[in-house]
């Protein structure tokens, strides 16, 4: 039974371990000539990879992406893309000390109790360099997206570092390029520098919200009732390493309001059908609206810490344990990308699924209202 897939027509197959020869994606279902190549998705692997600031691990890493197969002339055939990312700067002595004892936080003793056998160099598919995958991929599907719905935008940041948060009245776009934790708030990265220091230094470690927004999408993607927009955005974003919680719009907040506050009232524009508000997150009925499609998830503290915790081994003896090695003071830096890579694939596929559907051109049905 393979649980190693997601999406419905652009379908996506990872596979591989943190300290293995390599680790990839098969994709299925993407559209022929899509004009591709390795550099392409290069652009958003270089934004995931590690070793890029004192803020992530110090692991090295090119994440240098090979495409072995269904790319000809530089274009896509229809056919399955097997993208590749061999690993290049595994320590896997690092883990030896705990290979018998299971890490606080960690998928380790789950994996041990489903499996019987476990992968302790790096946390082996449990790892968050899985995701490495997930973004080559989702580099393929959002050029895919650029021949479909060369409007759509998608953009991930940071809106949150432990109990620190952003002001969403000084949020500029152009900044999230401009800082290491992909912040559109200047003034909280420099507060998040200094916060972060002193955790990373003291061998500590914090969680952080990520929001992710498409805008230009096209009314009418998603379904009701079992291929809802937001069911698939919300099980892609949770399926991230470490992810603990996701909201679409609102999202918890909506239970804080009342029904008058948070409909978002309709007019007729010069365009079609315009909103006083996005409650709603850009998706009513599974549907999307034509909004911006918002997605939050929030992320944990990264567990691999230098501090002390109390374990079991293997054999069930009390242990106490520290992690050492390369690892993240906040995971949510690189959590950026893959959440707009997991946006971009799962949009994709509700551009296929709508195309399959209703035909035609993607949005064209946007206009029928008031004709």
């Amino acid at each position: 039974m393979s649980m190693n897939s997601f999406g419905h027509l652009f379908r996506v197959t990872t596979w591989g371990e943190s300290h293995g020869v390599a680790l990839g994606a098969t994709v299925d279902g993407c559209p022929p000539n899509v004009p591709i190549d390795a550099a392409m998705i290069q652009v958003w692997m270089d934004k995931r990879k590690p070793g890029t600031s004192k803020y992530t691990t110090q692991r090295r890493e090119a994440d240098e992406v090979e495409i072995l197969s269904g790319v000809y002339e530089g274009k896509t055939t229809g056919t399955p893309v097997q993208l590749m990312i061999r690993n290049t700067d595994q320590r896997s002595k690092d883990y030896s000390e705990i290979a018998e004892k299971f890490r606080p936080g960690h998928a380790d003793i789950t994996y041990w109790q489903k499996y019987g056998i476990r992968d302790p160099r790096g946390g082996g598919r449990s790892s968050a360099r899985e995701t490495a995958a997930r973004v080559a991929a989702g580099g393929l599907a959002r050029e895919a997206i650029r021949a479909l719905a060369p409007n759509l935008e998608i953009k991930g940041y940071m809106v949150q570092m432990g109990p620190r948060k952003i002001d969403r009245a000084r949020m500029d776009w152009a900044e999230i390029e401009r800082n290491p934790f992909w912040t559109p708030d200047a003034a909280a990265a420099q507060d998040w520098a200094k916060y972060l220091d002193e955790l990373r230094k003291s061998g500590n470690s914090v969680g952080a919200v990520v929001e992710v927004v498409a805008r230009g999408v096209p009314a009418g993607l998603g379904a009701p009732i079992y291929a809802k927009l937001d069911t698939d955005l919300a099980a892609a974003m949770m399926s991230i390493n470490a992810v603990k919680g996701v909201e679409i719009g609102e999202g918890m907040g909506a239970a804080d309001l009342s029904g008058e506050a948070n409909a978002d009232e309709i007019f007729m524009g010069p365009n079609g059908p315009e909103f006083s508000s996005n409650h709603a997150g850009g998706i009513l009925g599974g549907i999307s609206t034509g909004q911006d499609i918002v997605v939050r998830f929030a992320v944990k503290p990264t567990s691999s810490i230098l501090k002390p915790r109390r374990t079991i081994t293997k054999a069930g003896e009390a242990a106490e344990i520290i992690t050492k090695g390369r690892h993240d003071p906040c995971v949510g830096i690189r959590a950026v990308p893959v959440g707009e890579a997991m946006m971009a694939c799962v949009i994709l596929d509700h551009l296929l699924l709508h195309r399959g559907q209703i035909g035609g051109q993607i949005g064209e049905h946007q206009g029928q209202i008031g004709a």
